[in-house]
């Protein structure tokens, strides 16, 4: 059976998978719907907190991240992973404990204010609308490669997909499918890695075949033959950081932050049984995790290497199909300026912009026609850096069942995210802003159908979302995480270890960091684009990073605020200490 009708089976035989845990699991209640019933197991629910965390920007986009920014790229390992220290030591339990559905919930009763409560859905909104853009992009990519069909295409099948096990089963029907969706796609991403580990370096370890000898005679280690081979094409070497030292610490810290304060990801610690299993879900969550991540850097570095052994210099007749069969797709494009018929790749931007094909006109060379190519660069090649590891089985000619394989876990890297996402996202609107606010005496069942109309409302968002991008998978998630980090989290970290932080204090912290954080981002990325440049940033920090300042500002504001108005009542401040008395002390419960 060749790759392709292997792929058409993975993906048919997945889908089939999830939709029947969908169906198996269909709730009937509230309850269910947003947490599960509070009756996972913390090992299942740590793995299906990685399945929600591990999105299409980890499995997609973080590996072609690293494979062009070399040690650049290492923020996002340590920013993404290192936010789970900070769930498990400062949030998890404690929201755990206070037992309620949603973090808009925790908010509007800690700040006492239904003001409070929607400012938190605002800002929910914002972050998970704009992460599930990446998470829908990255669907369409790969249906657009694997079932060859047109990218726009693969979002509207991604949609109706989540739609079937989101709509019908909530919150239960997509922990237990993202269960089925760890396995596959933690299965999808280390196995080809170790197969191209073994062929560049004999090991069959890719943490290991990353500081290994090439399996070339030559004697260099991988990152020594890359280093090598770039500073020959006039690239910075791959183990050399061109970012500032302040803007690394920004990044990470604001990915670390927003982590912490992601409301998809923190919703999934009210659905375990008490309060102390949510702590032992996030520590699960990290070694679920940690097997991806620690992989990434080596499936980086491999596909770096063999993109340049397979493409650079090589006659456009002569390169490999699957140079052309993701150049079909716009996501790669070649345009001869020297005249040579050979494909340079070097430093610099090869169009201005993203390519723009002239139709399906071909050059004399059979390649698609480009409206926009640069003069001013001998760079003669564009390649999206979300398709890296999509392509890497192809590029290292792995039989068709890896290929197929690693089709089945992008979807559902991709899939079990922008499900998460899309939750929380309907219960903000059916819980917090109906039920908590607007429509107070709505039944049980009235408020579980908004939810579910919410949800398709929801699902039809992202799919706009995912067809008109905004930029890589990966940058797009950066920009939700700075919003999270600068709005949420200082919200809910001053809730829980502040018992005199006021609602207004609260209120106005959230406002300042979300509206300082989405402005800065919206000027440099897409009103002013030109002067998105270290020297134009504020404190030379970038727009992926800027959440950190956002966060700064928060805190400021907030208790500036609280300094100048009413402190909260008795009773709140009886709450707060409540929550952080550990479970078996003098007048504790768990609820």
């Amino acid at each position: 059976m060749d790759a392709q009708n292997l792929t058409y089976l993975f993906v048919g035989v997945s889908f089939a998978l999830y939709i029947g845990i969908a169906i198996w699991s269909r709730v009937a209640n509230t309850s269910e719907f947003y947490v599960a019933g509070t009756g996972v197991h913390p090992v299942l629910n740590g793995m299906a907190t990685a399945a929600d965390w591990m999105s299409a920007a980890s499995f997609i986009s973080m590996a072609g991240l690293i494979a062009f920014l070399g040690y650049d790229g290492s923020v996002y390992l340590m920013g993404w992973t290192g936010g789970y220290v900070l769930l498990a030591l400062l949030l998890a339990p404690y929201l755990r404990k206070y037992g309620k559905f949603t973090v808009p919930e925790f908010i509007g009763d800690r700040y006492y204010s239904d003001a409070a409560r929607l400012v938190a859905v605002l800002c929910l909104i914002f972050i998970s609308f704009t992460y599930v853009a990446g998470q829908m992009r990255g669907v369409g990519i790969v249906f657009s490669r694997f079932l060859e069909v047109e990218v726009d295409l693969g979002v509207i099948i991604g949609m109706a997909i989540v739609f079937m096990y989101a709509v019908l089963g909530g919150m239960k029907g997509i922990t237990y499918t993202q269960v089925a969706q760890y396995c596959v796609m933690i299965f999808a991403y280390t196995v080809p890695a170790i197969f191209i580990s073994l062929l560049i370096t004999g090991n069959p370890v890719p943490q290991l075949g990353l500081g290994a000898e090439v399996a070339d005679g030559s004697g260099l280690t991988v990152l020594e033959k890359l280093d090598s081979a770039l500073i020959e094409l006039g690239f910075t070497a791959y183990t050399d950081g061109t970012k500032s030292t302040i803007d690394v610490f920004a990044i990470t810290a604001a990915l670390m932050v927003g982590t912490a304060g992601l409301p998809h990801v923190l919703v999934r610690f009210f659905t375990v049984p008490k309060a102390s299993d949510a702590r032992i879900s996030a520590g699960w969550a990290l070694v679920f995790i940690a097997i991806l991540y620690t992989t990434a850097p080596a499936v980086g570095a491999f596909a770096r290497l063999n993109f340049i052994s397979e493409v650079n210099e090589t006659e456009y007749t002569e390169t490999p199909q699957w140079f052309k069969n993701w150049e079909d797709l716009g996501l790669i494009a070649w345009q001869d300026k020297n005249g040579d018929g050979a494909v340079q790749y070097r430093p610099g931007a090869p169009f201005d912009g993203k390519p723009a094909f002239d139709g399906d006109k071909r050059g004399e060379h059979g390649e698609r026609l480009l409206v926009n190519p640069t003069t001013d660069t001998a760079n003669e090649v564009y390649v999206d850096r979300d398709i890296m590891v999509l392509a890497n089985p192809e590029i290292a000619k792995l039989p068709g069942w890896v290929i197929a394989l690693v089709a089945a876990g992008g979807l559902a890297a991709a899939l079990s995210t922008a499900a998460g996402l899309l939750l929380v996202i309907s219960t903000a609107v059916s819980h917090d802003l109906l039920k908590k606010t607007l429509m107070k005496h709505i039944s049980d069942q009235q408020e579980l159908r908004a939810a579910r109309i919410a949800a398709a409302v929801a699902i039809g968002v992202a799919g706009l979302l995912g067809i008109y991008p905004v930029a890589f998978v990966a940058q797009v998630v950066a920009f939700a995480f700075g919003l999270a980090a600068a709005s949420l989290f200082p919200a809910i970290l001053m809730g829980i270890f502040s018992k005199k932080m006021n609602k207004e204090g609260a209120m106005a912290g959230m406002l300042t960091g979300l509206v300082f954080t989405f402005g800065y981002i919206v000027y440099f990325k897409f009103i002013s684009p030109e002067l998105n440049t270290a020297e134009h940033w504020l404190f030379g920090i970038s727009p992926e990073g800027i959440g950190m300042v956002g966060m700064m500002l928060n805190f400021a504001v907030a208790f500036t605020v609280d300094r100048f108005t009413p402190a909260p009542p008795e009773d709140i401040q009886h709450l707060v200490e409540d929550i952080r008395v550990p479970i078996g002390a003098a007048g504790a419960q768990d609820h």
